[in-house]
């Protein structure tokens, strides 16, 4: 059934990402391990010249380091930063925590600091994870409505709607505009150059304020506003900038907008990477149900199905289904025979968000079920949505 095809979309999933991760560490272990060994045999020869020069044991200069790689993770560095927690500092690192970015280059030493980090990220970062899915939900509003609206205008222009400018006061307008969808492709690009602005236009500003390349800066807005947060580069660490305060404002609006685009961008990406594993279990379904076929052609030749006497010339996986038992709800047949009716159910999956594209530009009101009306839950777009649709699911009325 679906917890069945369920299981195999997740383990496929599983597949992929373990498979993905062995590529993409084969890729930076290539490019980045050559230059990882260059550094180092640079360091050891600094390190070597360095004490022959000033006559110290290398162990005590050893020690000495890392005394201060101590220091470096207390916030101690060689060149004149701002205050790690002041109070412009300490605002700083608790955007980071809830927003999931994680510089690290801020943490707290004490116990006591360590201690309520686990309890304020654990409420802060549900609660942006909740902010990042309403935002989600009114961004594809604003978008649906736009995208209708282009749409509209290219059928006035082909004639097929009225250019009275009236909204709703005939039937053809409605009758044209019934079967359109706005299509999740569109909206994912749309995402994707609103990020693409967002992110140039913000490495405009950290290039000269930061003093990076403009690469390093488009590297640093990707690395922040995806929450990876390396901590290679971070912006607003040095103790005196020009226009101090409306580059630090700019800075947050920057990765604010930032964030939220871009985690709208994945939620959308995950949707159509769950319909490429969908045409991935569709083909691999086709070859299996066909040796299935034949398999269960040959052992079930001389079964008489009780109250169905079936030939072998109407065996087929479109009618060689048993009917499932009222009682326990189990198929009597293999579990491959379901697959294609799981795979033929799932194909709607993609219309699930253009059907609520289409709801919010239509101004239709989203429709609830009873159950998930009863208790309290509602649909949505992204992780959040997940995790309402199985608590409605799982949920029993007292």
């Amino acid at each position: 059934g679906r917890l069945n095809a369920d299981n195999a979309r997740f383990l496929l999933l599983a597949v992929l990402i373990v498979l993905y991760m062995l590529c993409g560490a084969a890729v930076f272990s290539a490019i980045e391990l050559p230059t990882e060994r260059e550094a180092k045999e640079r360091w050891e020869e600094r390190l070597e010249n360095f004490t022959r020069r000033h006559n110290l044991s290398r162990a005590e200069l050893r020690h000495f380091l890392r005394e201060y790689e101590e220091a470096n993770v207390a916030g101690i560095r060689v060149d004149d930063i701002r205050p790690r927690w002041d109070f412009t500092g300490a605002f700083y690192f608790v955007g980071t925590v809830v927003s999931t970015i994680g510089f690290g280059m801020t943490t707290p030493a004490t116990v006591g600091g360590k201690i309520f980090l686990i309890f304020y990220g654990l409420i802060g970062c549900a609660g942006t994870i909740l902010f990042f899915n309403l935002f989600l939900e009114r961004l594809i509003t604003v978008i649906a409505y736009i995208m209708k609206s282009c749409h509209e205008r290219q059928l006035r222009r082909k004639g097929v709607l009225p250019h009275d400018g009236r909204r709703g006061s005939g039937t053809s307008e409605v009758d044209s505009l019934a079967g359109w969808k706005p299509s999740v492709y569109y909206v994912m690009l749309i995402l994707c150059v609103a990020s693409l602005i967002i992110s140039c236009c913000a490495s405009a500003m950290y290039t000269p304020i930061e003093g990076w390349s403009y690469f390093d800066s488009l590297y640093f807005c990707f690395v922040a506003f995806s929450t990876i947060g390396f901590g290679d580069l971070v912006s607003s660490q040095n103790i005196r900038y020009e226009s101090q305060g409306l580059y630090r404002f700019g800075n947050f609006v920057f990765i604010l907008m930032g964030v939220c685009c871009i985690y709208s961008l994945f939620n959308v990406i995950s949707i159509v990477i769950k319909q490429s594993i969908n045409w991935i279990l569709k083909k691999l379904a086709g070859k299996c149900c066909h040796r299935c076929q034949r398999r269960l052609f040959r052992s079930r030749r001389n079964v008489v199905m009780p109250g169905n006497v079936r030939s072998r010339r109407n065996i087929s996986i479109e009618t060689d289904v048993v009917n499932e038992s009222d009682t326990d709800g189990r198929r009597l047949s293999g579990e491959m025979i379901s697959m294609k009716d799981f795979l033929a159910s799932n194909k709607v999956s993609l219309a699930i968000m253009q059907k609520q594209l289409s709801e919010t530009a239509n101004g239709y009101p989203r429709q609830m079920s009873s159950n998930s009306k009863q208790n309290g839950f509602s649909g949505g777009i992204g992780a959040l949505a997940i995790m309402n649709n199985r608590l409605a699911e799982t949920s029993v009325d007292r």
